[in-house]
């Protein structure tokens, strides 16, 4: 069974071999990472771990029983008891709703664990699948999201209350 795990060094390799394996098909719904993310893979992999022992964020791996990452999940905390949540899920477990699963998992810990009150998620209008997680977790569309927050492309923003779990 996977396990929702909070970032640590030792993940590293695991979570380099994900994207590469899924970089083509995060390209298709994502802006992708560029070569750049991949040559320094170390130095920002040791910036996301020092940004989350500071307090910034809590970084997460779904991880499958053999040690590979099935996922990633973000919490970006904001000072009023948000925080904005990123995902992506390798290619070979969409559609069975791993994604939708670990989403709502990661809810309960932001509430639990992090003290949060509201999530707020933004996709792209084109990221049909990542409407769909966000929908069946209970975000609902609070509007507009600035091509900027997404990578260039349109779309929605999406919030959920946590104290409605």
């Amino acid at each position: 069974m996977p396990e929702l795990e909070r970032l640590r060094a030792d993940h590293a390799p695991a979570v380099l071999a994900f994207e590469l394996a899924n970089r083509a098909y995060f390209a298709a719904s994502i802006s992708d990472r560029g070569d750049e993310f991949f040559d320094r893979f170390t130095d920002r992999y040791d910036a996301l771990l020092a940004e989350q022992e500071a307090g910034v964020g809590a970084f997460h791996v779904l991880v499958d029983e053999d040690g590979s990452v099935l996922g990633r999940f973000n919490l970006i905390f904001a000072d009023d008891g948000t925080a904005e949540l990123g995902y992506r899920v390798a290619r070979h477990v969409t559609g069975r709703g791993v994604a939708t699963a670990t989403v709502r998992e990661l809810c309960r810990l932001a509430a639990a664990r992090y003290g949060l009150h509201t999530l707020r998620a933004a996709t792209s209008h084109g990221n049909v699948a990542s409407q769909k997680v966000l929908a069946k977790a209970g975000f609902v569309p609070i509007g507009p999201a600035d091509p900027a927050d997404i990578g260039g492309k349109p779309g929605t923003w999406y919030q959920r209350d946590l104290a409605l779990q």
